[in-house]
């Protein structure tokens, strides 16, 4: 079967939607003056100041992870950020990177680093040439690059299975000194936040190897490359047959990494290789042992694959993994308690399911492939919980499905199949939709691939207004310092008011195509296109109101 897209081959099939908020890393600065005495802090803080050109109010944090911890709700604390910017004088723009190609991931930024998935079309390291998905890793004050993790690619037979020319999709999950995420061959790893830099530290030493295709003699192992601790390959350990590219964000809880696998179906699109296989996994974030896995037999009902990253919620004092499966289901399993013990892979307790489109096929579902009118519903975004609530976004799917989609909100508070008793309201979208919901002060904010961007009253569902982007958006809103970002993949950035009345703030063209989400860190704005990272700030040195400043680039 001819795939829709197949004369683009930039478009990818992985889905590296939303994002933004604050993650509870404070940032290096701030770590540093709880070291010392009140005295020497007051100087140094005095001295920074006059350094630095410090002048903005409110809080600042590190964003080391999509979204909110936890809720996965796309906003951010983050104050004094910049109104407007302009790519091509420089206003507002502190400084801006070379990615290369197709970057569909959004950045995360921890530990005075920033993290992006790229593709190897601008090469930094003259040994890797070809295909290839990158985590590179970038200075979070200059945006000059540290390391990055090169992995060739999964299949170059099935472009089905890594889809080719994209860039590493999943955004990473960064704790201390360790970064959690999965490559492009569907391999979940936790790596070094130095990289090769301090060594080479173990149990896996076969990075020389793992940066080759199989079959070429491995490289040598330099301090510009990655440091990979442990991997779980999740096709050969967890008996996935992953499908387009891998795209999971992954929610860490104390001991415990959650993660929607990526199984899917194969190239015919009407088969799932692996019905069995799990599409939630619980590994040991020390380890990488396989600890659980949800036994749903979600498999056959997979519509086109396993995309959405599962979130965590406290209800009436339980707390619950909140999962959305291939299927168009939202499933909330029980979370396994701190001290919990298993020599066997045990089952996540499932506590209630609701099904998004309960009227949808639920039998020999691949046979409504390609039908625009008939077809069961999937879901590519997070769940976002609020206030016992959960927000989710469901409909047909983008290339095979049926041009339905809907915003729906659900009470988390039940038990059992509660797709009849505890949906709140439902808000129709205008066609597909790939985006997580920004919840901010009683209203949700929400883009579609029909190109809207959507206000709705959180409590109600009823719509305030909604405005026409001009383009397909794949990513998700930022709430962030009053204001609602968003970007089109025709290359239209957009800035809104958060608030129940439209107020249009700025309308900025990037030059480029963006599906990446906006994110919001330690007072600056990191807006993505398919080829550059932009670092959006007020200029230090001067008053905000009238200052501008050249773009700084790096990467050429």
């Amino acid at each position: 079967m001819t795939h829709p897209s197949s004369r683009y081959f930039s478009r990818p099939r992985c889905l590296p939607h939303m994002w933004p908020a604050r993650g509870g890393t404070v940032s290096t600065f701030r770590r540093a003056l709880c070291r010392v005495s009140w005295l020497p802090t007051l100087v140094a803080i005095g001295a920074c100041l006059f350094a630095i050109g410090l002048h903005r109010a409110g809080s600042a944090a590190d964003q080391p992870q999509w979204g909110q911890r936890f809720t996965r709700n796309m906003v951010s604390e983050e104050t004094h950020l910049p109104d407007s910017f302009d790519p091509e004088t420089g206003k507002n723009i502190k400084w801006s990177v070379v990615l290369g190609s197709n970057t569909y991931s959004s950045p995360v930024i921890a530990q005075g680093r920033v993290f992006i998935g790229i593709n190897n079309a601008k090469p930094r390291d003259p040994r890797h040439q070809g295909d290839r998905a990158i985590l590179l890793c970038l200075d979070e004050q200059t945006g000059k690059p540290i390391w990055q993790l090169v992995v060739p690619r999964l299949g170059e037979d099935d472009p089905y299975l890594d889809w080719p020319r994209i860039s590493m999709c999943s955004p990473p999950t960064v704790e201390g000194d360790r970064l959690y995420t999965v490559t492009n061959r569907f391999e979940v790893v936790c790596l070094d936040l130095e990289g090769q830099r301090n060594g080479n530290d173990g149990p896996y030493l076969a990075e020389g190897q793992h940066m080759v295709p199989p079959g070429e003699k491995p490289l040598d192992v330099t301090p510009f490359d990655a440091d990979i601790l442990w991997l779980f390959d999740m096709p050969s350990q967890a008996g996935i047959y992953p499908h387009d590219g891998a795209h999971a964000s992954i929610l860490l809880d104390g001991r415990f990494l959650y993660l929607n696998s990526g199984n899917g179906v194969d190239n015919t699109h009407r088969r799932i290789r692996k019905p069995d296989a799990p599409s939630l996994i619980v590994l040991d974030k020390k380890t990488g042992r396989l600890v659980a896995q949800d036994a749903e037999h979600i498999g056959p009902r997979i519509f086109h694959a396993t995309w959405s990253s599962p979130a965590l919620a406290e209800i009436n004092g339980q707390r619950l993994i909140i999962f959305c499966g291939g299927d168009g289901v939202v499933y909330a399993f029980e979370a396994l308690p701190q001290d919990f013990q298993s020599s066997e892979v045990a089952p996540l307790r499932l506590v209630w399911k609701f099904d998004c489109d309960p009227t949808a096929p639920k039998q020999n579902v691949h046979q409504y492939i390609t039908n625009r009118k008939v077809s069961p519903s999937n879901i590519k975004s997070m769940p976002v919980v609020y206030r016992n609530r959960v927000y989710v976004t469901v409909g047909g799917d983008i290339w095979w499905g049926k041009r339905e989609a809907w915003l729906k909100c659900i009470d988390a508070t039940g038990r059992g199949d509660v797709t009849h008793t505890h949906q709140l309201w439902s808000y129709p979208l205008k066609e597909h939709c790939c985006s997580t919901p920004s919840i901010w002060n009683g209203l949700v904010f929400v883009a579609d691939c029909g190109g809207y961007l959507h206000c709705v009253d959180a409590e109600t569902g009823q719509p305030y207004w909604t405005h026409d982007l001009e383009g397909e958006v794949w990513a998700s809103t930022l709430v962030a310092d009053g204001k609602v970002c968003v970007g089109t993949r025709r290359g239209l950035f957009w800035i809104f008011k958060a608030d129940s009345t439209k107020q249009l703030l700025a309308r900025i063209e990037l030059g480029d195509g963006t599906a990446s989400t906006a994110v919001a860190a330690n007072g600056v704005l990191y807006v993505t296109t398919l080829s550059r990272l932009y670092a959006v700030a007020y200029p230090q040195s001067q008053p905000a109101a009238i200052s501008q400043t050249p773009v700084h680039e790096t990467g050429k």
